[in-house]
């Protein structure tokens, strides 16, 4: 009897250890692949949803635990957001790590953040003032030489891409 108890002791500490190494080997393969940072000087102030962040050096980084959000963040630490993003798949050629913002007259919403090492991307939602400002340029017509250009794509490239310490 008491070997029977130690064989299933035994066997059930060998499945544990097992189910907890393929767990952190896992862990530790998704988090290199995703676990990048981007670091870019931001020329311009730009809004992130409902916040404006002035121009400046700022880290970006993916954070698979806020349902794949990204944090924007200045280098100084005084300005950050947390906005949820989703996957988008590059079309063109670009291959920089770069963010990608949408310009309207004289202000830069944050669109995309590509990091260069593969063809997926990030892509954030519109804000309420973003989609706001669209409806107002639909409104103006569309061979107007005002409304073409109010509208601008502008990429700023990453200074460097580094790995994320954790």
């Amino acid at each position: 009897m008491k070997k029977r108890f130690l064989k299933s002791m035994t066997m059930l500490l060998a499945i544990v250890a097992l189910a907890f190494i393929t767990a952190v080997a896992s862990n530790a393969q998704s988090a290199s692949k995703s676990a990048r940072q981007l670091v870019a000087d931001i020329p311009f102030e730009f809004s992130i949803d409902y916040k404006t962040m002035p121009a400046g050096e700022y880290v970006v980084q993916t954070v698979a635990t806020a349902g794949d959000g990204l944090l924007i963040q200045s280098a100084d630490g005084k300005n950050s957001a947390l906005r949820p993003s989703e996957a988008t798949e590059r079309l063109q050629k670009n291959v920089a790590a770069r963010l990608v913002f949408h310009r309207y007259g004289q202000r830069y919403f944050l669109a995309e953040v590509w990091n260069g090492a593969d063809k997926a991307g990030r892509q954030l939602m519109k804000s309420r003032d973003e989609l706001a400002i669209e409806r107002e340029l639909a409104n103006i017509s569309s061979k107007s030489e005002l409304a073409q250009s109010c509208y601008e794509t502008v990429e700023v490239l990453a200074k460097q891409t580094l790995a994320m310490i954790r």
